[in-house]
């Protein structure tokens, strides 16, 4: 099983932490996020992962380099930031003729299992299947409707008057059908550009699993105090 494990953004809201640390190295209870996302992405069966890398990139190429993480990596380096999606439409050769691949947003901390989300993906047979979570902040975040089926029926990003409070987590299972619905320019998102466009044909499973995005510093010192660890059973977090 494959990843992208999107980790190029340049962290500015993270200053000034992230003025020499790339944010996906910057340390949970002394790990750096990244090797956190490795161990899990091992635990779920994982092996080959795909890390694009722009700000602090040399930093990024060393931690690869010094540590052996028992998965099969491949780091492409972006001189311009392509967007999620466009990271994903410019390694699409990389993926060969796997039917399903997972897209992992690298500044997330969490330890969801992957597997319950993989084998919803394999049951209801959609385009893609995304991870959802409680906010209390649904301006600021990929907004969905889901049916009864668990199937998606709306997704807005950032919406001005939310429907609800399910937003998606930077954790999807997608197939090959998404890289027809990338437009042709730079940069490109997921959540912008993709995501509306497989409404009716995409899954969702709400996970009470830990979760946070660390892009600010009040988030980065929460997390120090109560991250449970991977190992840790459901933990829910409200943000």
């Amino acid at each position: 099983m494959k990843a992208f494990l999107l980790a190029a953004g340049h962290g500015t809201r993270l200053k000034p932490l992230t003025d020499t640390v790339p944010k996906c190295l910057l340390p949970i209870r002394g790990v750096p996020l990244l090797q956190i996302w490795l161990d899990l992405c091992r635990m779920h069966g994982i092996d080959e992962v795909l890390i694009n890398a722009h700000a602090h990139r040399d930093a990024v190429r060393k931690f690869i380099d010094e540590h052996n993480s028992g998965i099969k990596i491949r780091l492409s380096e972006e001189e311009t930031l392509l967007g999620s999606a466009g990271t994903l439409r410019a390694n699409r050769d990389w993926l060969g003729v796997d039917r399903d691949f997972f897209v992992l947003y690298g500044d997330v901390l969490t330890n969801s299992n992957l597997t319950a989300l993989m084998d919803m993906h394999r049951k209801l047979k959609q385009a893609a299947t995304i991870s959802l979570y409680e906010v209390t902040n649904p301006t600021q975040c990929g907004i969905v409707t889901v049916d009864a089926k668990g199937i998606v029926r709306d997704f807005v990003e950032k919406p001005q008057n939310p429907p609800g409070n399910l937003a998606f987590t930077g954790v999807m299972i997608a197939t090959p059908v998404i890289f027809d619905l990338i437009p042709n320019t730079s940069p490109v998102d997921i959540g912008t550009h993709v995501l509306p466009k497989l409404v009716g044909r995409m899954a969702a499973l709400p996970t009470s699993d830990f979760l946070v995005d660390i892009g600010t510093p009040q988030k980065y010192e929460m997390v120090q105090k109560t991250w449970p660890g991977l190992h840790a059973g459901a933990h829910p977090v409200n943000q």
